[in-house]
């Protein structure tokens, strides 16, 4: 059937509108009135249950509405701009977890991996159901926030480099070593509690051992129950909603371990159904969970191997040398191709979030410069000082030779444009006559910080609207490292919450649309931080200083917020790092040393949380 939409709209010099329809925009044509209108062939009825306007200047979103249309199959529909009816509110659409929209709203957080939870009843790693208990010591201290780290299948050959948690094979499947295996009718037998216990003893985590033994069990129970599910009328709808992704990751698995496809989708049902439960229970408890969205995706990824088109293959993502090491980063994952992506407006993007969005309120957009540019190093490179920009504006041999400087040793080709040249990143200078140092220092500097950024804003602008509009959750940018001038303003513009950090530099005051964090889980946790291990008032004092700036948002690691406790807090405060950013091989193996049913029961950690959340007005 052919639908008409109509919207009237009085737009300014130079923009238009266009309706935003199955993750496609379809331009609308101007008429009398102002009232804009577009048909649409063959228009689905299921695609009127969600379906947007937006306004256009120069090819970018430049305003969008508060909220999503929802009309009843009709061959005219037409419809009034939805502005936010909520006065004071800062933020330019609606979010999906109401308490973010209140204007002045200030809430606190704990941040935790999955991974590290630890309780009786999970099998050597924490698990999805897990997060029961620690929601509950949230509520129970008025935190309105949990903060994870991604949770996505990082499954390749089950060693502790699959520990990985920001290196998924699927940015949509779910990891299956989160899943509690007594609700898959493992009977926890002699040896199932033998197993369980020893490996719950150990002080962090040993991945490849939990690996093993918790994969023979859901295999196990696959082969007990798998083809009953499977025909189940839970699973077929399942299967239906995620129908976009789920038949390729399975047969990419499948190809993999030589195994059937359904047991693939058949482990996704139940990691969905157990997750899916939590984050019901902890939104009915005014909890929501922030996610984390890794800027990257790996090579040997279920996408990569059906889309490479959208992926560069040739080189990785990484980092120049910063805060974190001195040597830069390589990360290892291929960077995007933004161009082809382009072409359906991000649809894959737009995917990955909506299937966010299912389990968490908010997310953490994990370096969100690379949706400005992106430091790619070429696949034969392992240093991220062999790094350059992409997008970039490099220099010709001919400006270079102007300049009278040489391009050995203080550029480097750019393979995104053959014949043109960046400056490399550690540059070796030194030996030059002072005036060429000086006149290169002026062309690095910049092209570092000035020369890209009214080319990278407009890149920003270009993706950022498209993907935000696509679900109800709280954007917040992780914006550390050599930020471009560029960045605030766009973050600003689309009301991203940065993030500001002990340690870190920041210039300026703190602003409401922020995240405030007293480490993560690439730093040192607070107690690292200091010279001498500091008493809980010391702690209390640092806490109260984060808790009562103006930011929306406060989130500390739950070993900071433990660090209240010299009882309760771990006896080794150098063993509370998650994360070493600059060991590319890294074993990511921190477990909380208590069960979650002691936090629990902390009651004077508790009272003293409680009492710092009040006071600081964010309950």
């Amino acid at each position: 059937m052919t639908v008409t939409f109509k919207i009237q709209y009085k737009t300014a010099w130079g923009e238009s509108l266009a309706l935003v329809l199955l993750d496609k925009k379809y331009p609308m044509a101007w008429g009398e009135g102002a009232v804009w209108s577009v048909s649409v062939k063959d228009c689905p009825a299921a695609a009127l249950k969600d379906y947007t306007y937006v306004v256009l200047r120069d090819g970018l979103i430049v305003r969008t509405e508060w909220k999503h249309h929802s009309a009843k199959a009709a061959r005219l529909i037409e419809d009034a701009w939805i502005d936010c009816p909520i006065e004071g509110c800062p933020f330019l659409r609606e979010h999906q977890a109401e308490k973010f929209d209140r204007p002045g709203w200030r809430g606190a957080g704990v941040a935790i991996p999955v991974f590290s939870l630890r309780t009786a009843e999970d099998f050597g790693i924490g698990e999805f159901r897990d997060l029961r208990p620690l929601v509950d010591w949230a509520a129970a201290t008025h935190l309105s926030v949990i903060q994870l780290l991604p949770v996505n299948d990082t499954t390749r050959q089950g060693g502790w480099a699959d520990s990985y948690p920001y290196s998924p094979v699927s940015t949509f499947a779910l990891h299956p070593l989160y899943l509690r295996l007594q609700e898959l009718g493992i009977r926890p037998d002699a040896a199932f509690r033998k197993q369980q216990a020893e490996l719950n003893a150990l002080p962090e985590l040993d991945y490849p051992r939990v690996y093993k033994a918790k994969m023979a069990y859901i295999r196990q129970a696959f082969e007990t129950r798998g083809a009953r599910d499977l025909a189940s009328a839970a699973y077929k709808k399942f299967a239906k909603e995620n129908a976009g992704w789920l038949p390729e990751y399975c047969e990419f698995c499948a190809r993999r371990d030589k195994l059937e496809p359904e047991y693939y989708g058949w482990m996704q049902f139940h990691l969905d159904r157990q997750f899916g439960e939590e984050v019901d229970y902890a939104r009915a408890k005014g909890i929501s969970f922030k996610g984390d969205l890794p800027i990257g995706v790996s090579a040997d990824s279920a996408e990569a191997y059906w889309h490479p088109e959208l992926f560069n293959l040739d080189s990785s993502t990484g980092a120049p040398p910063d805060y974190f090491s001195t040597d830069g980063q390589n990360w290892g994952f291929p960077t995007y191709n933004w161009d082809e992506m382009a072409k359906d407006d991000y649809a894959w993007w737009k995917a990955r979030l909506r299937k966010m969005s299912r389990y968490f309120d908010a997310f953490r957009i994990d370096h969100i410069l690379g949706f400005f540019r992106i430091w790619e190093i070429p696949t034969e490179y392992a240093s991220g000082k062999m790094g350059h920009f992409n997008p970039a504006l490099p220099y010709s041999r001919e400006e270079i030779y102007a300049w009278h400087l040489p391009i050995e040793g203080l550029f480097h080709p750019d393979p995104r444009h053959p014949g043109m040249y960046q400056p490399l990143i550690a540059p070796e200078s030194a030996q030059l006559p002072q005036w060429q140092q000086e006149r290169f220092g002026a062309i690095y500097n910049d092209f570092f910080y000035h020369r890209h950024d009214e080319f990278w804003r407009r890149g920003a602008e270009k993706k950022l609207p498209e993907l935000l509009g696509a679900t109800g959750m709280l954007a917040c940018g992780e914006d550390l490292g050599m930020v471009p001038a560029c960045v605030p303003g766009v973050m600003d513009n689309e009301r991203i919450l940065s993030l500001k950090m002990r340690g870190m530099e920041h210039e300026g005051e703190w602003k409401y649309l922020s995240v405030c964090a007293t480490s993560s889980h690439d730093c040192e946790t607070l107690r690292m931080q200091c010279e001498q291990d500091p008493e809980p008032w010391e702690v209390k004092r640092i806490l109260g200083d984060f808790l009562n700036s103006p930011s929306m948002l406060a989130i500390f690691p739950l070993q900071d917020w433990v660090a209240l406790d010299k009882g309760l807090r771990r006896a080794d405060r150098m063993a509370e790092r998650i994360n070493q950013p600059a060991d590319p091989h890294h074993h990511w193996r921190f477990r909380l040393h208590f069960d979650l049913a002691q936090l629990i029961d902390a009651s004077e950690l508790n009272v003293t949380v409680e009492g710092l959340v009040k006071d600081a007005r964010r309950a």
